[in-house]
């Protein structure tokens, strides 16, 4: 659990990195980001925000209500991230090792990978790339072995997961490729007046 504790953090201080942000709103970003198979609810978010509270990461700013909105309305608590926030994000987002690639970090690091350094991101990538390589290497192995003893379903299970990390594996190689080779932007044709 504190591996997952390590990325909702990690992916709070980027999104607050970005702009302040209420709870609710917060959690509707975390979980675009975090994509549908790892809905985030408020019993794990809030525990994680109250731990980078105490850890002087983020801070509450209170909102006061919005003149013509009824005076019941209690005043809305918004996020913001802390000077020492922007620190661990700088630091966590230049970390290159295994941690950077495995399946629970890489999508939230990639998703801000807009503010992290070109040599950075072609680390990742690569790292990426080599640990599903390797996946894929066992994989295909124990799947000649396995092909007798298991029915058809399994077996298309099996395909199709072959599948889903050769396509990523073609997907990282693009990008490293990218990184390595930007191809400059292209001119605009002048309109002739």
């Amino acid at each position: 659990m504190a591996r997952r504790g390590e990325t909702i953090e990690l992916a709070v201080l980027g999104l607050l990195h970005e702009g302040p942000m209420h709870g609710y709103e917060l959690r509707k970003r975390l979980n675009l980001m975090l994509g549908w198979s790892r809905v985030l609810s408020y019993g794990s978010l809030y525990p994680a925000l109250k731990k980078m509270l105490r850890g002087a990461l983020i801070e509450e700013v209170t909102t006061l209500p919005t003149p013509g909105i009824p005076v019941n309305r209690r005043p809305r608590i918004v996020y913001q991230v802390t000077e020492l926030g922007t620190a661990e994000f700088t630091r966590l987002m230049s970390e290159v090792g295994p941690t950077a690639w495995e399946d629970d970090n890489f999508d939230i690091r990639f998703a801000f990978f807009g503010s992290t350094d070109m040599e950075i991101r072609l680390r990742v990538l690569e790292g990426r790339r080599t640990r599903l390589q390797e996946r894929l290497d066992r994989v295909q192995s124990q799947l000649s072995m396995t092909q007798a003893e298991v029915d058809r379903y399994a077996a298309e299970l099996q395909r199709h997961g072959v599948e889903s990390v050769e396509r990523e594996v073609r997907w990282l190689s693009d990008l490293i490729n990218a990184e390595r080779n930007p191809t400059p932007p292209t001119e605009q044709p002048q309109s002739q007046s």
